[in-house]
């Protein structure tokens, strides 16, 4: 009997594995977001606070938002959001359902393609359990990873089906599972770009364990004629990332990152990578570059080219080996740093789905050497078992740095001796829990850390962000001198801008303003808030026209922006410019900002009492003044009541007859 024929074996396995990944990663449910991305993909975004609706599935699908284009990735937070509020728990058990989901699927496709149950479990097991995961399932922010690797299984699981159909000549089935496992790379893509290495692993599979691939016969050629549907959806997805990230200036230039730092890094990067498969200490979540002499990055070389000379030399005795290898090196090429998205020199994450190409090297290889010498089973058994083992202690432990933001960049600031990113994460903390001048001073003490290296780090968000605590603390100047140092750093930053246009409005500087609100739609056009912000600065300005076309983008993008239908119903209302007033739009703009204030904000019902007037309904403009008033009075704001008691009076004085 094969190994694919103990059904009941199997199954156990199933069930072994999925417990033991409950057990290991259970502790993430207990962390907390992290002030590292956390805050743009969850906390501070509230396009996918309100659930899911037609207009959070358009943001999904037409935003740029965090310089990537994820829409499945953005419906998955949505959806969470919807089930769970902002409690990181539920946040939390989604992405652990979604590393169950393809562990189990790992094991049950190896299983299928191989018919090797054991070295299949040891292969999904591995994967699993690692401490490299951690990253991947732990933080929030880093749900495109687990979502677009199950895309990127089940797409392998539809493609060997597709070939299973195929040499069975059943014509119609075949097409079916191609056309699936098409439709389902196109979600993988829509997860994460990372995806786009996948017809690269089909070829491999076509050679091994598929067998497929024959060099030098006909054949051969059909199977790269199939596999151009997905290079082009590849390209297309690549494109796209590409100039989305481009233009949102996350592509690091050649001038701060040189062409030679990076290439030297290549290296490196891989030898570190496998390092840590093998040896899992040290992981933090940010590793910087750093200065690399010709002599490691030459050994680096040597290993990986001999590696690769020993994985073509057995290609056809052993293919394991070459499918396994090319698997680890061809996988990681889109992160190895050729196009530098970021500072990092490499990453724990990266890993996911590139490590089970050497987990499936050294393990076709130990079974092998197994068949071939006397080595006991047994002892391959109890070796495979503690190295399972040791990951199932590690893991948590790893875990437990992801707690929260202060464990997470302590830990890494010990791992990494990278003082900067962990003081400026600190910093960002603090700014999160409103102490702006904590927050200030950490920054400081991150960028004093950083006063030499500025060639690989970008400091213009440690600027916008210590320009804002100043700005919270009403000190416009510092705030201002950050905000521009920001800007200069990364000239299309369209958050210091905006901070920047708060900042000149807050001194009374709408002129000003306007033009770093306008920089800061050109970089970002769909951002309700600052479409708001802009239409306050034009309204100071007297430009009328212009503030009611901001307020009504404003709202079109965020219908439930009750400050802006407030601001637009007043305009309307009370514009000099009597063409540009609308009495029926400004009061159902102000009655809806005021039905989801409950009718208790006072400032809403005054401009609901203009609404009223301008339409000639005085008698409700007069009783809705009146119930603004009391409602003034009773919160003690006794300026907002005078300022309604006068307009109460004017509209009295007009229904009598009188002119204001």
């Amino acid at each position: 009997m094969t190994d694919s024929g103990r059904q009941w074996e199997k199954w156990v396995v199933c069930l072994l594995l999925g417990a033991l990944v409950v057990v290991v990663f259970w502790p993430a449910v207990h962390c907390n977001f992290v002030d590292f991305d956390d805050k743009d993909y969850v906390l501070s975004n509230t396009n996918i606070q309100h659930g899911l609706n037609w207009a959070s599935i358009q943001w999904a699908f037409t935003t740029a938002h965090s310089s990537n284009w994820h829409p499945l990735t953005w419906l998955s937070h949505i959806l969470d959001c919807q089930l769970y509020g902002l409690a990181p728990a539920g946040h939390h058990f989604t992405s652990l359902l979604l590393h169950l989901a393809n562990a189990l699927l790992l094991f049950l496709l190896l299983n299928r393609l191989t018919g090797a149950l054991w070295p299949s479990a040891f292969v999904a097991a591995m994967f699993a359990l690692h401490p490299l995961r951690v990253e991947s399932v732990v933080w929030i922010s880093e749900r495109k990873d687990v979502l677009s690797s199950l895309f990127w299984i089940l797409t392998l699981g539809a493609y060997v089906r597709y070939v299973e159909e195929f040499k069975a000549g059943r014509s119609l089935k075949f097409k079916g599972f191609y056309t699936l496992a098409l439709a389902l790379f196109a979600c993988a893509l829509m997860a994460k770009p990372m995806a786009v290495t996948l017809p690269f692993v089909l070829l491999l599979l076509d050679y091994w364990p598929l067998g497929r691939l024959e060099f030098g016969h006909r054949f051969s050629w059909r199977l790269i004629l199939e596999k151009i549907p997905f290079l082009l959806l590849a390209a297309g997805d690549s494109v796209v990332t590409f100039l989305i990230q481009m233009h949102h200036g996350v592509v690091t230039t050649l001038e701060r990152f040189p062409m030679s730092v990076r290439l030297a890094n290549v290296p490196i990067a891989y030898i570190k990578y496998i390092r840590m498969n093998f040896w899992p200490f040290g992981l933090a979540v940010f590793y910087p570059h750093q200065p690399l002499g010709p002599w490691t990055v030459g050994a680096a070389v040597v290993l990986l080219g001999g590696v690769t000379i020993l994985a073509l030399r057995y290609w056809h005795t052993h293919p394991q080996l070459l499918v396994g290898w090319f698997w680890f090196l061809g996988m990681l090429v889109p992160t190895i740093g050729f196009v530098q998205v970021g500072y990092q020199a490499m990453a724990d994450r990266y890993t996911y789905l590139p490590s089970i190409g050497l987990w499936i090297m050294l393990t076709w290889a130990v079974r092998d050497s197994i068949s071939h010498r006397p080595i006991p089973r047994m002892a391959v058994a109890v070796g495979g078992s503690l190295a399972v083992l040791a990951c199932v202690f590690i893991t948590p432990a790893q875990i437990f740095y992801w707690q929260n933001t202060r464990t997470l960049f302590t830990h890494s600031m010990a791992a990494t001796d990278q003082r900067y990113t962990a003081y400026f994460n600190l910093a960002c903390e603090a700014l999160g829990q409103k102490e702006y001048s904590q927050a200030i001073d950490y920054f400081k003490t991150a960028l004093a850390y950083e006063k030499d290296s500025a060639l690989w780090t970008d400091h213009s968000k440690a600027y916008n962000n210590m320009g804002y605590a100043y700005l919270k603390l009403g000190d416009i100047t510092n705030a201002v001198v950050n905000f521009e140092k920001a800007v200069t750093v990364k000239p299309k930053y369209p958050e210091a801008f905006f901070n920047m246009g708060r900042a000149f409005l807050a001194n009374n500087q709408p002129d000003v303003a306007v033009e770093a609100f306008q920089s800061a739609l050109s970089l970002e056009p769909n951002v309700a808030e600052t479409h708001f912000k802009l239409a306050n600065a034009l309204a100071q300005l007297n430009r009328h026209a212009e503030a009611i076309a901001h307020y009504s983008q404003a709202l079109q993008l965020a219908p439930g922006m009750d400050e802006a239908a407030n601001n637009l119903a007043w305009l309307l209302a009370t514009c000099p410019n009597k063409l540009l007033r609308d009495g029926p739009k400004a009061v159902a703009l102000a009655r809806q900002a005021s039905e989801h204030s409950h009718d208790q904000n006072p400032v809403i019902l005054g401009t609901l009492a203009a609404a009223y007037a301008q339409e000639g309904n005085l008698s409700a403009a007069v009783s809705t003044a009146q119930r603004g008033q009391q409602l003034a009075l009773a919160q003690n704001n006794r300026a907002l009541a005078g300022v309604l008691e006068s307009q109460c009076r004017q509209y009295q004085n007009d229904r009598g007859g009188h002119s204001p």
